[in-house]
């Protein structure tokens, strides 16, 4: 695509510039595709490091020659393309200009060129040689050896300066735009000129031979200076395109197009302010740079690439471009194709152009699509029309438009979490294996009990039986039957009744069994330590005293379970905690009785105090004869028993477990409202 644009500073920053520097220096900047003219009333002395070529009137000439240099030297390894080849259309175009009769006819358009470096402050150096000849200098009081006055050097003029093409380089130099890369059409004049250059016609470019040396990577041999033996001698007779890779720079057209700008506004100002005259009159000695200004944004012509040079009020040049796209799904021809122009409007040709896959329709364009149900919007900030959307995870449900909440404890969120559903409640059901397990085992224990009781009921006034302490033994067998019978409690639905029988069976088994242990060891342990000291027995031994000590020690467990009924009455409750994993589709909610871990605890804690005091007189009664066959294994299995409550105390404490735990791998269907669980 081709561009050419004017851009110069305001009448307002011209004004500025103009107060500063009356008469000194006008700055108007000339910004064609990317290269910069620097119109100015200035002239120069001579500058040992550039390239001189003189003329009626002089243009200015800032090309990067060389790349910056490294630390502690301005400039680096030369520029071929973007240093040499500028400069070379910048030449070409004067000679062009200079050899065209109707062109500028009678005067001779000269150049001064210096070299940049592409560093700014060192193009800032450069550029003041192009002011140094404005500054009024007072020599009233120089003189000679001889004492006449000196004869100084008239300055050269230098009307304008065409470069600076690197953008921090140019607004070091003046305020001016920033550049940016364009595609031009090749200028083919430019072509035939730059690759017939050689080291014998092209001896006004004093970096000719630096680049002949890069470009054919040769070295020229110079007076004094002895030739590398590793490098090849170049010979002369090498040529540009045919012994090395040329390819032309994508600027060069619009330097040629900057330089014709300035010709043919001179060439007008030249008509208007000298009607007849033949070379330079005094109109034009020195050339104003304000009224240069108002001929260039005058100018039309046709510029190397065949396109119009013009510029409208403001100064920029109407843009031309050719807009392309890059199509790899063209299997025919993949890569850039032209869809359209740019010239003062957009023209695109819809037909030509290719989309992701082939497609030729045009994509829909949007900032953001539709948030999907159950998402919130994230509003973009500084775009009120972009947005990211945001699913409402965990418990939380699309509240509006903008905002989540989290759901109630006993619901959860829908699937498209739009709303709340209820969670589904669970208990221990009869067919689980963990019920089936404990029901199992308890109805052998009550059938083996059964079996004991009927037994010794049949054998009730037998001598075994009556020396066992009968009347002890069924107290016996009856807490060891509640034992197993508040298993099928635990189980059973929560209510309020089944609350109840839970809170009074699960230690009244204990206490009785316990309570007749206890009193059974103390009758042994009293008779022996009795018989010790004397033949009177001791009190209280007999199986009526024995009952009543036994239901003196279970009432107290009884009475503490009716103040626990008076204190909080017995009740169902829904625990929503404990079963509420991170994905809500597995949340359930436990029907359980009201009963803590703690309360649990402490509704045994009683049972734990008569079995440890019972363990304490069976190891002060392990002395008894061996005749007496009963008070060993009642220490037998107290010890045991104190082994297996220290072991589950704290591992009741340490779970905390009061219900069944579920392991799924995928959420159940709604309908489905029983899980397995324990209250």
């Amino acid at each position: 695509m081709t561009s050419s644009v004017l851009a110069v500073p305001s009448p307002l920053l011209l004004h500025h510039h103009a107060l500063q520097w009356p008469r000194l220096l006008l700055f108007l900047w000339l910004w064609l595709g990317g290269q910069v003219v620097q119109v100015s009333s200035s002239h120069q002395h001579f500058h040992p490091h550039s390239i001189k070529i003189p003329g009626d009137i002089t243009l200015g000439g800032l090309f990067p020659i060389h790349a910056r240099g490294p630390h502690g030297l301005p400039c680096g390894e030369l520029k071929k393309e973007k240093g040499i080849h500028r400069m070379e259309a910048m030449l070409y175009a004067l000679d062009q200009i200079n050899s065209d009769a109707e062109l500028l006819p009678n005067i001779t358009l000269g150049v001064r060129i210096l070299d940049t470096c592409s560093r700014d402050t060192y193009a800032l150096e450069q550029s003041l040689t192009f002011v140094q000849a404005l500054i009024q200098k007072d020599t009233s009081d120089i003189r000679c050896s001889n004492g006449e006055p000196p004869l100084i050097r008239k300055p050269e003029r230098v009307v304008g300066v065409i470069g600076a093409s690197a953008s921090s380089v140019s607004i070091m130099v003046a305020n001016i735009l920033r550049l940016f890369e364009v595609t031009a059409h090749l200028c083919t004049g430019f072509d035939q000129y730059f690759t017939s250059r050689s080291l014998e016609n092209n001896r006004r470019n004093i970096w000719f031979a630096e680049f002949w040396e890069d470009d054919f990577r040769c070295k020229l041999t110079r007076p004094g200076i002895k030739l590398d033996p590793d490098k090849k001698k170049c010979t002369g007779d090498e040529r540009i395109g045919r012994d090395s890779i040329y390819e032309q720079e994508g600027k060069v057209q619009f330097v040629i197009d900057a330089v014709y700008a300035v010709a043919h506004a001179l060439h007008n100002m030249h008509q208007d302010l000298c009607p007849g005259s033949f070379g330079v009159c005094s109109n034009m000695d020195p050339v104003e740079g304000r009224s240069l200004l108002d001929y260039i944004r005058a100018v039309n012509f046709n510029g190397s690439a065949g396109t119009s040079v013009l510029f409208n009020e403001n100064g920029d040049a109407p843009g031309r471009y050719d807009i392309f796209q890059f199509q790899m799904t063209n299997h025919s021809h993949p890569g850039y194709h032209v869809i359209g122009q740019w010239t003062n409007n957009l023209r695109l040709n819809l037909e030509e152009m290719q989309w992701s896959g082939g497609d030729q329709s045009v994509p829909e364009s949007i900032c953001s699509f539709p948030c999907k149900p159950g998402e919130r919007k994230k509003m973009v900030k500084g775009v009120p029309c972009c947005w990211h959307c945001e699913l409402c995870d965990g418990y939380q449900y699309q509240l509006d438009e903008f905002n989540c909440e989290t759901c109630p404890l006993d619901m959860r969120p829908t699937p498209n979490r739009t709303g709340c559903r209820p969670t589904p409640i669970i208990k221990l059901e009869w067919n689980s294996p963990f019920a089936l397990v404990p029901t199992s085992l308890a109805m052998l224990g009550i059938l083996a009990t059964s079996a004991v009781v009927i037994t010794f009921i049949r054998f009730n006034d037998t001598p075994i039986v009556r020396a066992s302490g009968r009347e002890l033994s069924y107290v016996l067998l009856t807490g060891i039957f509640l034992i197993y019978l508040i298993t099928f409690l635990m189980i059973a639905e929560p209510g309020v009744v089944v609350c109840a029988f839970r809170r009074l069976l699960l230690g009244l088994g204990m206490a009785i069994a316990y309570s007749a242990m206890l009193t059974k060891t103390n009758r042994i342990y009293r008779i022996f330590e009795q018989g010790k000291k004397s033949v009177t027995p001791p009190k209280f031994i007999s199986p009526s005293s024995q009952l009543v000590i036994t239901f003196i020690l279970i009432s107290v467990q009884v009475l503490g379970v009716f103040v626990w009924f008076a204190v909080v009455p017995p009740h169902t409750i829904i625990d929503y905690e404990e079963q509420r994993p991170p994905n809500p589709d597995f949340a359930r909610g436990i029907l359980k009785c009201d009963m803590s871990d703690l309360s649990i605890i402490c509704c045994l804690s009683y049972s734990i105090v008569l079995m440890v005091t019972c363990t304490v007189y069976a190891v002060k009664s392990r002395g008894v004869p061996e005749t007496f066959n009963e008070a060993k294994p009642i220490g037998f299995t107290m010890y045991t028993t104190c082994i297996v409550w220290l072991a589950f105390v704290p591992i009741f404490f340490g779970t905390a477990q009061s219900t069944e735990k579920m392991n799924r791998t995928g959420p159940e269907p709604a309908e489905q409202q029983q899980e397995n669980g324990m209250s």
